[in-house]
């Protein structure tokens, strides 16, 4: 099983989007306190439409809780857009956590300092005038190649 982190996200539709997704590919959804809205806004429930009540999710009241919970993954990746690595150089394991900050600031300095070097990772684009992907979009690249090299669960992948 994957784990998608979400460090106090901001934006309810990207957060339902994402919590869609981590239905649909069976992984855990963590979500890190405080968030820029509540989990019952009407637009969060309309992006996750009726897959919020299959999706497997944690909130953890700050990044220390999510930390400690019995529930964390074994290891984290931390997308950024300051790694000089790229997510396609990247080994994933199941029960690996990928971690990615808001959508204003992205993770703070701490959390980079606290994810190693080597498991900072970015995704790469061709338009380097231009900042970052949308959150649910980069969750999504970085979330099916994560399924791409450990396995979908309960279905059978054929990449050809």
């Amino acid at each position: 099983m994957l784990h998608i982190v979400l460090y106090q996200p901001l934006i309810a539709p990207n957060t339902g989007n994402i919590g869609r997704l981590c239905a649909v590919t069976r992984s855990r959804l963590h979500l890190i306190h405080p968030l820029g809205f509540e989990i019952t806004d009407r637009h969060l429930r309309r992006a996750g439409m009726d897959y919020w009540h299959n999706l497997d999710v944690h909130e953890h009241v700050d990044w220390a809780s999510f930390k400690a919970s019995q529930y964390s993954p074994k290891r984290l990746w931390l997308f950024t857009t300051h790694a000089a690595r790229s997510f396609w150089d990247a080994e994933f394991a199941g029960d690996d956590g990928l971690v990615f900050g808001n959508e204003s600031s992205g993770a703070p300095e701490w959390l980079h300092q606290e994810v190693a070097t080597e498991q900072r990772v970015k995704i790469p684009h061709a338009n380097t005038a231009l900042r970052s992907l949308n959150l649910s979009t980069a969750v999504g690249i970085a979330c099916y190649e994560g399924l791409r090299q450990t396995g979908l669960p309960g279905a059978r992948l054929e990449i050809r």
